[in-house]
């Protein structure tokens, strides 16, 4: 089983981004016709590479994820135990992210600066059926032809299931499908993030034309304090509390999990806190070496309560920003969305955020207010990284709870009854 790493720095070296971020500021202040338009040229074709690979990049990150688990029918008990507690603590970080926003309102006075005749037009979603029949593609090239990001979803979901039901060896070539598919894609978009420097200052200088124009500041204060609230009350309130549930002391499994947590911060990356972090499990917090071992690199592959958290509050602040509006039903909906896009978050470069702007780019919706939250994202992406540790440590000791016990009794019960009988 392959393991990725959460929220991975980019290759291209970040005096480049100061660079960028300086050029932009300078030539954004000055508000010099011709550089605007040079701007607003190189933020086109960034705009489009992004769009030429978010699709395939959000469907074939699922699919070469969950091509490359094994078999409902190895996994089993323990495989399910996992699986369960990480969509049920992924989706608690969604939906408290979204509640968290609906509740700041970190684009309001956005909304509310806009012209009447405006929002009267942009605010008629239709009813929640008729946005959920579309979300149902009719064929299979429909989605990427029309930028359907949910439809998209939507297939890569189904053909994942499938998969998973399938022989070994159909399995395995799917798997080595699209993986390779996936490989290519992410050569593509290698190739996109060493142009990124450049996108930067195009977006910089943007942004202060989107200033002039009444986008207020303080928006994006807010932005950041959904985004860290929501990543707190995860770590500290939600996880916590269910391990008290449990029976499980969280301050002790803090303790226990603390060398892996701080790997995971300054590196800003879960796959290399991984060996830390199974280690930690079984030397300090106790957890019994066949569940930490099963437990900890599958979660470190899917359990990514921080990345949905970001991915959620990102994109609707965003597309929002922008003057799109959603209902309750259809925010309920990116709950989901941004659960399924987290698990199958796989070898992304800079991991949520990425993925975050391939969902924008996929909905046409302008990523000036993307590049402006990069410079702030390198020091959220060290706190989500640990959250992300954090919740897989949390989700190993549930599982272990509640089922490592009887499983190991019995394992163990057949091994001293093997050895009886060979010793006879």
């Amino acid at each position: 089983m392959s393991v990725k790493t959460c929220c991975s720095v980019p290759d291209t070296s970040s005096r480049y981004y100061l660079v960028a971020i300086c050029c932009g500021l300078l030539t954004g202040y000055f508000d010099i016709a011709v550089l605007n338009s040079a701007a607003s040229v190189v933020s086109s074709i960034f705009i489009n590479l992004l769009k030429l690979v978010s699709l395939p990049i959000i469907f074939l990150s699922l699919l070469s994820t969950a091509s490359g688990m094994d078999s409902v029918s190895d996994v089993k008990f323990l495989g399910r135990k996992v699986v369960k507690y990480t969509l049920f603590t992924t989706i608690l970080a969604a939906s408290i992210a979204l509640l968290l926003f609906i509740g700041i309102g970190p684009v309001r006075s956005v909304i509310q600066d806009m012209p009447v005749e405006t929002l009267k037009e942009i605010q008629q979603p239709g009813s929640y059926f008729t946005y959920l029949m579309q979300t149902i593609p009719s064929n299979i090239v429909q989605p990427f032809v029309q930028n359907n990001v949910i439809g998209v979803l939507f297939i890569a979901i189904a053909l994942s299931l499938s998969i998973l039901t399938l022989p070994d060896h159909h399995r395995i070539t799917l798997h080595t499908f699209f993986s390779a598919l996936y490989a290519a894609i992410m050569k593509v978009t290698q190739f996109i993030v060493k142009l990124m420097p450049f996108a930067v200052w195009a977006f910089i200088t943007l942004f202060f034309m989107d200033l002039r124009e009444g986008l207020e500041v303080k928006s994006l204060a807010y932005y950041l304090a959904v985004v860290l609230a929501a990543n707190l009350i995860q770590a500290v309130i939600v996880l916590p509390a269910l391990l008290k549930w449990k029976g499980i002391s969280p301050l002790r499994m803090f303790r226990s999990m603390l060398p892996a947590l701080s790997v995971a911060f300054f590196t800003k990356s879960s796959a290399a806190a991984l060996p830390m972090a199974i280690r930690c499990a079984e030397d300090r917090a106790k957890i019994s070496k066949k569940v930490a071992s099963f437990s900890m690199p599958l979660c470190t592959t899917i359990n990514m309560n921080a990345c949905a958290a970001f991915i959620l509050t990102t994109v609707l602040f965003v597309s929002m920003s922008n003057g799109m509006t959603f209902s309750y039903p259809e925010m309920a909906l990116w709950v989901i969305i941004a659960t399924v896009a987290a698990i199958g978050n796989a070898g992304v470069p800079m991991g949520c955020f990425f993925l975050s702007t391939a969902f924008l780019a996929a909905m046409n919706v302008p990523l000036n207010i993307m590049f402006v939250i990069l410079p702030f994202y390198s020091l959220i992406d060290m706190l989500e990284s640990a959250i992300n540790v954090w919740s897989d440590s949390c989700v190993t000791a549930f599982v272990e709870s509640e089922v490592a016990t009887p499983v190991i009794a019995a394992a163990e019960a057949e091994e001293v009854v093997g050895e009886k009988i060979v010793h006879v």
